[in-house]
């Protein structure tokens, strides 16, 4: 990037803001909007961010038996009660930052600006768009990598093709003989008493969504619901609504795992045969209960989580770079508030 524009940390970037450096508005605007619609991503819709001031911290985690007892007693004549106890223990984050740089070419930028292109195809306009769904491709599989798949939530459960389920056991999906409604009420009933909220998203592979719409008993439920000009149909919606849940998540987000230079190898971001059920609040707050968050250091202290500049390039090179930079920290913050499924088919 050059001497003045080394980043190597939060205390690097402090350290050009406190001095004066500011991204470029236009395209850290720009950029923002695209992260503003979460639905077709994966871990901004199932992890909320939450913004913070600085960089590191520590947040509260309450002690559930404390908060759940009744610790309300009837007050003695000429005395008091006992001072309750509210029990807590810290808990810290700390953002790391990610980059990501991409360049311009002037002298082919030149063509679009004096054609007069739509600013939709403009270079530069693209590049900001691609380093914004980068960063957001980034998160998204940290998210799988971490969190949508076996050994991370205490509360787990493994589809069987046969036989009679026992413990941690349910029939696939695609199995005829799966209860679709009584399994997910069963898990549902589980973690609102561990954990004292109803569960109220489900994230679904792509494979899994898939098994369950075309689930005979989903079918049998909302078959007399459409008629012939508008025929019963099962989407995410409709799973929601038989299902007891806010939001069904399709989680249909795809990148490519082959390496540069190698043939191109698709892959859903999130295995296409797991499942997560998720307490996952609307109203982010560090005293707020959910999942897990994505602790967001803001770092321009302007509401924006991603930072967005553009720089020239060395003299006689006739560049110029896009650079996008993020200060995360994405973190399971409750057990009690999640289950995960895995071969579902």
């Amino acid at each position: 990037m050059g001497n003045t524009r080394e980043v190597n940390g939060n205390a690097a970037i402090l350290a050009r803001i406190n001095k004066g450096w500011k991204p470029n508005r236009y395209l850290t605007n720009m950029s923002m909007a695209y992260f503003a619609d979460p639905k077709d991503h994966v871990a901004t819709s199932i992890f909320p961010i939450c913004p913070v001031d600085f960089s590191t911290g520590f947040y509260y985690e309450f002690l559930k038996g404390d908060l759940a007892r009744d610790n309300v007693a009837r007050k003695p004549a000429f005395g008091k009660v006992s001072p309750a106890k509210m029990g807590h223990t810290d808990n810290s984050y700390k953002c790391v930052v990610d980059q990501i740089i991409v360049g311009v070419d002037q002298i082919g930028a030149i063509n679009y600006q004096r054609a007069g292109v739509p600013a939709s195809i403009d270079p530069r306009r693209s590049k900001v768009r691609f380093v914004s769904e980068q960063q957001l491709l980034h998160l998204d599989i940290l998210f799988a990598e971490s969190f949508f798949k076996t050994g991370v939530w205490t509360n787990e459960f493994t589809g069987i093709s046969s036989g009679t389920p026992s413990g941690s056991q349910f029939l696939k999906f695609n199995d005829a003989n799966f209860d679709p409604v009584n399994f997910f009420d069963a898990r549902k009933r589980e973690i609102k008493l561990a954990g004292r909220r109803m569960p109220n998203k489900l994230s679904l592979g792509y494979d899994s969504f898939t098994a369950l719409k075309n689930h005979p008993d989903i079918l049998e439920r909302v078959k007399y619901t459409g008629g012939t000009a508008n025929p019963a149909i099962v989407n995410e919606q409709v799973l929601a609504q038989v299902l007891g849940f806010e939001e069904v998540k399709v989680l249909e987000a795809t990148y490519n795992a082959a390496e540069e230079g190698q043939p191109d190898d698709m892959k859903f971001v999130c295995e296409s045969d797991g499942a997560l059920l998720t307490y996952t609040t609307n109203a982010p707050a560090i005293d707020e209960p959910s999942a897990g968050y994505i602790f967001t250091w803001d770092m321009l202290g302007n509401g924006n989580y991603m930072a967005t500049d553009q720089f020239e390039g060395e003299g006689g090179t006739h560049s110029e770079f896009i650079e996008g930079l993020m200060s995360t920290d994405m973190k399971k913050t409750s057990d009690d508030l999640a289950c995960y499924l895995s071969a579902c088919v």
